[in-house]
């Protein structure tokens, strides 16, 4: 965990970075955007189909908009972090890079050109793995309601496993010599970045900050790795 939390702190570090925050912006106009446009069509559809329903008046029409509006708006909190991932997965490739760039050049020097389509069938492969584990884990989020507690826990479990998996796959797309993070450095850095899409407005950072904190974890490793062997 201490070079997991050591990651992320660096990881902090490089957000002020202008190229760094050129993606977050690019990555969060285009998380809204998806979010607005799947909404608002979601909710038109919606609206026909109930305004062809003979037995609702004007007050049952618009109760019904309200309901399906805050609907939408829980849908969009539960599922942000999904759209969250894939759009930074496209926006990987370019995230990784700079911060290789400054922190670890011959890192950078080795990498290979992840390309487009490699990128976007790891964005495809990360939403996979995230709708598949979390339907496997439904049941046992619906059981576990009753504790109050239960559910978010091993949302944040499932998850985690689920990011840690992600992230690192995200780095070695360019360095697929490296062999893998050990089992403890994923999960701590899959619990960290799941932790920090719980918090409010910090989860606004949290791809861009998860992704740096995979680069400097792989790296820092890599360094280690290599003075032990010295």
């Amino acid at each position: 965990m201490n070079r997991a939390v050591h990651a992320f702190l660096l990881a902090l570090r490089d957000l002020p970075h202008r190229r760094v925050l050129r993606i977050l912006l690019q990555s969060l106009a285009l998380t809204l955007l998806l979010f607005a446009a799947s909404g608002t069509a979601i909710f038109l559809a919606a609206r026909w189909a109930l305004a062809r329903w003979q037995g609702l008046g004007t007050t049952g029409l618009a109760v019904a908009d309200l309901l399906i509006g805050v609907a939408i708006v829980a849908a969009g909190w539960l599922l942000f972090r999904a759209v969250a991932i894939i759009v930074v997965g496209l926006f990987a490739d370019a995230i990784v890079a700079d911060v290789e760039g400054r922190h670890y050049p011959l890192a950078a020097r080795q990498a290979v050109d992840v390309g487009w389509c490699r990128t976007i069938a790891l964005a495809l492969a990360s939403l996979a793995r995230l709708v598949g584990g979390n339907l496997l884990a439904l049941p046992f989020y619906v059981l576990l309601l009753v504790t109050g507690i239960g559910t978010p826990i091993l949302a944040l479990i499932v998850n985690a496993l689920l990011l840690g998996r992600d992230l690192e796959a995200m780095v070695l797309a360019r360095h697929p010599g490296q062999p893998r993070l050990d089992r403890s450095a994923r999960w701590s850095m899959g619990l960290l970045s799941a932790a920090i899409f719980v918090v409010p407005v910090a989860n606004l950072l949290a791809p861009i900050a998860s992704a740096a904190m995979a680069v400097h974890l792989l790296h820092l490793r890599a360094k280690k790795d290599d003075r032990e062997h010295q």
